[in-house]
């Protein structure tokens, strides 16, 4: 991408401002993607990517990113390429506004298994995002627009692994958990 960017949308762990410094921010709507587990050859542990999908639509958080912030989101999100998206977010920006989504290129993302499962403590990070953003009906519907939640799922709530872990209260760990057991998840 050869222009600067003004914004993107979060759809995973970016949802929660706790794991960022992005001030400006506003609840957002992405067409034409679903989110699915995945792992690639870049990262121990399985994470959130976005797939083409006409059918489906994502909540999510835009969040405006200052030329010297761009950097430090691009190390963050390393696995990921950088799409121009937006005629395809619904928020309240001008229509000429730059705006980003991040999402691992087909051929490079693969299904997670027992060597790269899923850590607790991103799905932790997630939902407690859309829990502080969207409500309950937001986790819910995080869960219905979730693809590959047979991946194996490994329960390091009590030594988070995922460098961005956050503090869940009682409440949202319960939400997790019982969302969690509607999905069937499969803990290693």
């Amino acid at each position: 991408m050869g222009k600067h960017l003004d914004y993107f949308i979060g759809y995973g762990s970016l949802v929660n401002a706790k794991t960022h410094n992005y001030k400006e921010t506003q609840k957002a709507r992405l067409s034409g993607w679903r989110r699915m587990w995945r792992k690639t050859d870049m990262r121990e542990a399985a994470f959130l990517t976005i797939v083409p999908d006409p059918a489906c639509e994502l909540a999510g958080l835009v969040a405006r990113v200052a030329p010297e912030q761009w950097e430090e989101l691009r190390e963050r999100e390393l696995a990921y390429a950088l799409l121009e998206a937006r005629s395809q977010v619904t928020c309240d920006l001008s229509s000429d506004t730059s705006l980003a989504i991040f999402s691992i290129e087909d051929g490079k993302h693969f299904m997670p298994d027992d060597t790269s499962p899923v850590l607790l403590s991103y799905i932790d990070v997630v939902v407690q995002g859309y829990l502080e953003v969207f409500g309950r009906g937001g986790v819910e519907r995080f869960f219905q627009t979730t693809d590959g939640w047979e991946a194996p799922v490994r329960d390091d709530r009590s030594r988070p692994i995922y460098r961005r872990h956050q503090h869940l209260d009682v409440t949202q760990t319960d939400i997790v958990n019982a969302m969690l057991r509607n999905v069937g998840a499969r803990f290693v």
